[in-house]
């Protein structure tokens, strides 16, 4: 299964439908919040399998906030992010993603990309396409699902090349998340 993971539209869906035009094998759009409607108009827009969650900018206040995604490598929390404080750390998320019996944690809410392994749960971050920060361009994700892996790809607009992270993200982790 693969998977075209975006978060943080805010709005602006252009950039989104044509990253995702130009992607080979796609099965399933996630949004992760921020903008609720987005989500349901790409759906409309481009007639796919897509999964949205609500973010904070679209009133989303409740803890039950959330979206289970059940894959052969195994379930996926989906979330915002906001109502798990990820701004300021990723234990919250990764609580709630291991009570769930979930081996990966999808958020957004940050704007800031990121792919790791932390304690045996898989964190993904797409970015924002929308409305980067840190100087960074616009990303996105693309995500491999097989019975035995979960694989992850952080793509940037306009590069459209490989980037990956590997060693050094807890600490890469740390260092950006004084940046709210």
């Amino acid at each position: 299964m693969r998977i075209y993971v975006i978060s943080d539209t805010h709005g602006r869906i252009d950039k989104a439908m044509e990253i995702y035009e130009s992607l080979d094998e796609i099965d399933l759009i996630v949004h992760l919040g921020d903008h609720w409607n987005d989500a349901k108009r790409m759906k409309e827009l481009l007639n796919v399998s897509l999964i949205g969650v609500k973010g904070n900018m679209d009133g989303s206040f409740s803890k039950d906030g959330y979206h289970i995604l059940e894959t052969d490598f195994g379930r996926i929390f989906l979330a915002h992010g906001h109502m798990e404080s990820v701004k300021q750390g990723y234990e919250n998320i990764m609580y709630k993603a291991e009570s769930l019996q979930c081996r990966a944690a999808f958020f957004g809410h940050t704007h800031i990309p990121l792919f790791c392994e932390a304690e045996g749960l898989y964190l993904l971050n797409p970015g924002s396409l929308s409305l980067p920060v840190g100087g960074r361009k616009g990303s996105y994700a693309v995500v491999t699902v097989t019975k035995d892996s979960l694989d992850a790809s952080i793509l940037y607009e306009d590069v459209r090349q490989f980037q990956k992270t590997g060693a050094g993200a807890i600490k890469n982790m740390l260092n950006d998340s004084d940046r709210f």
